[in-house]
């Protein structure tokens, strides 16, 4: 029969076990004062702005898909920061990974949480590319090539006349395929706009409509004035079933658009095409250029005019008149001017 231990016994395992859980106590309470004094000393160094810091504003790039490592790296390499695992480690522990935006910034020296501010929350810089009123949507991705700043993904050439000729404002990285969603979906904002306070009884019932009879006035007149008096002619004309006999339908049937440095000769006027408004009496198949918000807005409210023809005037712009016989004198009148010209 086993023996029952002794008083003493249990009294020096109890103190032993009591030992034990003051002493992991102790232990755990340090560990637990170290880590917060390490996280404080992090975050300290991660807030405090280095004392020498100094110097203009440098401009950082976050390529697309840079990870923290990646930039951290590259901040501290630009001098930007000076321990870049502190950096690292803080933005993680703050749960700030996945902030970072792809861009080109404009970063002030200060302190690794300012950085990160900048680079996070701030404004990438943005260059300014800017579309011409009445070019094609091939031309269009072809100017965007020369953008260095674009990232040249070999978009499709979108339907023609379905961008918005203007100013846009891209970060470094974007993609040339974003910034052509962004100028098509920029029309439909315009064309939906415009659309609700038209003029009544215009001789066309859609949007796309719309945008195609402006194409025409686009190409037809750069001058802004004259936009509202061309669309006037070419509505009036549409009304009464008359062709419009525009010369840049003629050019969009040959080339598609692209220049043709010369006259039109008239077996290409006699030619019938899809666009050729010399001979189809109505618009043409689709839009001829991407029309600017101005010839947009001409076409949707155009200028009360009883002139049914156009032609240049030597000027720049153009003579209208309300008869033939007016019309013929004004093209006798531009013919004289293109052969002192010297243009055939």
């Amino acid at each position: 029969m086993a023996k029952a231990p002794i008083p003493e016994q249990k009294a020096r395992k109890k103190n032993r076990l009591l030992l034990f859980v003051v002493g992991l106590g102790g232990l755990i309470t340090l560990g637990l004062g170290a880590i917060i004094i390490a996280y404080s000393w992090l975050n300290w160094t991660y807030e405090r702005t280095p004392g020498d810091v100094s110097g203009d504003a440098v401009v950082f790039n976050v390529p697309r898909g840079s990870g923290l490592s990646s930039i951290a790296t590259r901040l501290k390499n630009d001098g930007l920061i000076r321990n870049a695992d502190i950096f690292k480690a803080v933005t993680r522990l703050r749960g700030n990974e996945a902030n970072f935006k792809a861009g080109e910034f404009s970063v002030e020296p200060g302190s690794m949480a300012s950085i990160y501010e900048q680079l996070a929350n701030g404004r990438a810089i943005l260059y300014p590319f800017t579309a011409p009123e009445g070019i094609t949507s091939g031309q269009t991705v072809r100017a965007l090539d020369a953008i260095e700043t674009l990232v040249d993904d070999d978009p499709a050439v979108p339907a023609e006349g379905t961008l918005l000729p203007e100013t846009y404002l891209t970060p470094r990285g974007m993609t040339q395929s974003a910034l052509l969603r962004q100028m098509a979906a920029a029309q439909t904002a315009l064309i939906d706009e415009l659309w609700e306070d038209r003029a009544p009884d215009l001789p066309f019932d859609t949007k796309s409509e719309a945008i195609i009879l402006a194409s025409v006035v686009e190409k037809e007149t750069g001058i802004g004035m004259e936009r509202d008096m061309v669309a006037g002619v070419f509505v009036n004309r549409l009304r009464r079933g008359m062709k419009l006999q525009s010369d840049p339908t003629i050019i969009y049937g040959i080339t598609q658009g692209e220049p043709i440095g010369r006259r039109i000769y008239q077996s290409e006027i006699d030619r019938v095409t899809d666009w050729n408004t010399y001979q189809i009496p109505a618009l043409p198949k689709t839009p001829i250029c991407n029309p600017g918000a101005d010839a947009i807005r001409a076409v949707l409210n155009p200028a009360e005019t009883d002139a049914l023809f156009f032609v240049a005037d030597g000027t720049g712009g153009h003579a209208f008149a309300e008869t033939l016989r007016e019309h013929d004198r004004n093209v006798a009148k531009w013919r004289q001017i293109q052969r002192e010209r010297g243009l055939r």
